[in-house]
């Protein structure tokens, strides 16, 4: 999977929930339920809905391609 398919894939996803798995080394993960937003040229952005308000978080496709995180659509 190269860069551009992904940009294809979640071009269709744009408003949907989705789970994001992030691997920050050394066996520990982080996990966010949140809604992608928008698509740039080496970034996507995604918001996650807190209690205290909205948090705009960013990641960059190759994140994607090196398996850093990991997006699940099926929640």
């Amino acid at each position: 999977m190269n860069v551009y398919q992904i940009k294809k894939y979640l071009k269709n996803k744009i408003g949907a929930k989705a789970k994001i798995k992030c691997n920050l080394g050394r066996n520990k993960y982080e996990t966010y339920i949140v809604t992608l937003d928008k698509l740039y040229d080496n970034v996507f952005t995604v918001i996650e809905e807190k209690e205290y308000g909205p948090i705009v978080k960013c990641f960059s496709y190759n994140d994607i391609m090196m398996h850093l995180i990991r997006i699940d659509f099926h929640i």
